[in-house]
């Protein structure tokens, strides 16, 4: 054994007692890793315990008070790793921490969901059909809104403050001898992602959960979630979006999001481009997968204007489902709807065996999606979307024109740095009486000043707003003229998690 292999525990192994060996990093690497990251200035191993997750609706709401700082703890750790905004093209990371904690992911059967656009609301949507079915779900969307407790869902509710903290402290240990051992490579240490994808597979095996639908984080082939093995794997519409990740072309995108085809998976894919639809038959064959495209296989018979929401029926792979309620706004929520349907029959009964009518009814009159045409204010009319390309804000508008009757709509907008600016307000301006743009608190946000410029090349209706805050308030304030106009807050999922936060603390009544 080296003097190196020595001072990182052996490899990350564990010692006769079965006891993992410790970890300790040299000066530099300490530097290496920041003053911020937990393995800098803390003992690697913390007392850990087992993960618990709370059932008793009565004190839920008290627990989740009493742990609400150890939550807080949890998610400044991940903050401290290396954000999302710049993943590592790697499985091998993840792969090495999740075989030392006993590959959780493996304990549970899996559907995996990629594509650009509709793969949070398809996952929810999957979900809560599974969970009218008796079956205990777990559920990874991202990014969160509000709370990253979002973004791990256990039987239909995110993760407790309790359950996040107690599950971290039995992982952490193991996370941090990962670090080491990357960092001894001249790796990049755990990702923000990459650790919070490790919690979420150990947190439902210890809750346990009878299913987990999992929604890739960025492209598919080397997202960490891909280290689970899908047996049915499920593709939104696939648009240009995170080009500089993922490749630019649409045959390049689908070809890194098929990798998250298994051997003899099941494949449901919405309706897709010629190159993407390529991309994917492609994988299909080389892993001898069935494959259950829209359109052919299933499809959204009608969709049609409700009293909160919409009537849909459905072809799907197994049966037809006619008059079924979903609370959701937009003929592509009904969509996502058929593709989620398509996933279900897939995964029960190997596309053979309709589902129950009565049962599929319930999982979908019960769906929510945070964040998508959310009503979140009333007199005068708030509501959010998280569209944040211009496929996304193309189906925004289409839905605001057929499923609400507002006479003027202005849209506070913030956008990213590395999203396609023109293209989001390009696709909103032909409903636009006016826009007030602002920012996010993302650091990747485009200044205000600079995002205005865009909008003007569309209307000069728009002005620029230092804080959302201030855009919101005068906004609503317009807004609030006529019982006809509403404010729609759009183009960052960040900006729409402000606006979630404020809506809560000022007590918004929808």
């Amino acid at each position: 054994m080296s003097d190196r292999d020595d001072e990182l525990g052996n490899d990350g192994q564990f010692d006769e007692n079965g006891d993992p060996i410790e970890v300790e990093l040299t000066d530099e690497e300490r530097a290496e890793l920041g003053p911020d990251h937990p393995l800098a200035d803390l003992s690697p191993f913390a007392d850990g315990f087992e993960g618990t997750n709370i059932d008793d609706d009565s004190d839920f709401e008290l627990e989740d008070s009493e742990y609400q700082s150890d939550a807080e703890n949890v998610f400044e750790e991940l903050l401290a790793r290396v954000g999302e905004q710049a993943p590592q093209p790697r499985l091998e990371a993840t792969r090495r921490a999740v075989e030392l904690i006993g590959d959780p992911q493996r304990t549970y059967p899996v559907i995996h969901i990629t594509g650009t656009n509709g793969k949070t609301s398809t996952s929810r949507i999957t979900e809560s059909i599974l969970r009218a079915y008796g079956l205990r779900t777990g559920l990874m969307t991202s990014p969160h809104l509000v709370r990253v407790n979002e973004r791990i869902v256990i039987d239909g509710r995110p993760i407790s403050n309790r359950a996040l903290a107690e599950n971290w402290a039995d992982i952490r240990p193991f996370l941090l001898m990962v670090d080491a051992e990357l960092l001894a490579k001249g790796e990049e240490a755990l990702t923000y992602f990459e650790a919070l994808t490790v919690l979420a597979f150990a947190s439902f095996a210890e809750a346990p959960v009878d299913v987990a639908i999992l929604e890739v984080g960025m492209g598919g082939e080397w997202d960490s979630t891909n280290v689970a093995d899908g047996q049915v794997a499920v593709f939104s519409p696939i648009a240009l979006d995170h080009t500089h990740r993922l490749g630019s072309t649409i045959s390049e995108i689908a070809r890194t999001k098929a990798g998250i085809i298994k051997p003899a998976a099941a494949i449901v894919s919405a309706l897709q481009t010629a190159d993407a639809q390529i991309e994917l038959e492609r994988a299909a064959d080389l892993t001898e997968s069935t494959m259950g495209v829209e359109g052919d296989a299933f499809e959204l018979v009608s969709s049609d204007v409700a009293v909160g929401g919409q009537l849909i029926t459905v072809r799907g792979i197994a049966g037809t489902y006619s008059d079924l309620f979903m609370p959701l706004f937009g003929e592509f929520q009904g969509h996502n709807a058929a593709l989620a349907i398509a996933a279900v029959e897939s995964f029960l009964g190997a596309g053979t065996q309709a589902l129950v009518h009565d049962v599929l009814a319930e999982g979908l009159a019960t769906v929510t999606s945070p964040g998508r045409l959310q009503v979140i204010g009333a007199e005068p009319t708030v509501i959010v979307d998280a569209a944040h390309n211009p496929h996304g804000a193309a189906a925004l508008a289409a839905a605001l024109k057929e499923y609400f009757t507002f006479e003027d709509i202005a849209f506070v907008i913030a956008v990213l740095d590395d999203k396609d600016a023109a293209g989001i307000v390009g696709a909103l301006a032909p409903i636009a009486n006016r826009f007030y743009v602002t920012t996010s608190e993302s650091e990747r946000a485009i200044a205000p000043e600079e995002l205005v410029e865009t909008v003007r090349t569309f209307t000069d209706e728009t002005t620029d707003f230092d804080t959302f805050a201030e855009a919101i308030e005068l906004a609503r304030s317009w807004a609030g003229e006529n019982e006809r106009r509403a404010v729609v807050v759009t183009g960052s999922i960040t900006l729409v998690g402000e606006a979630l936060a404020l809506a809560k603390a000022e007590g918004w009544k929808p």
